[in-house]
């Protein structure tokens, strides 16, 4: 009786763990054109792709007009191709 128990709890955890990870990467699948126009920081240089965090999220990202980006400049969000965004620089 407690062995069926120990894998019941097994199986629970394990399920809920492997759903956990599947979310984790998962884009928010209505939430693209809120993104655009969005200000985020440079989390990697950009060369001309890198990472940018946009409300919270990590994404890879690419200057829209190419160039060079350091990390913790602020860029705005101007277009999408997928999961990579396109930003240009914020200017001051």
């Amino acid at each position: 009786m407690v062995l069926a128990f120990v894998f019941v709890g097994l199986i629970l955890s394990l399920s809920a763990l492997f759903l956990a990870g599947l979310s984790r990467h998962k884009k928010s699948a209505t939430g693209d054109l809120k993104i655009i126009g969005a200000i985020g920081s440079v989390e990697s240089g950009l060369d001309p792709e890198g990472s940018v965090i946009i409300n919270g999220e990590l994404w890879r990202a690419r200057l829209e007009k190419g160039g060079v980006l350091p990390a913790r400049d602020r860029v705005r969000v101007v277009g999408l191709q997928g999961h990579l965004i396109l930003v240009e620089p914020l200017s001051n």
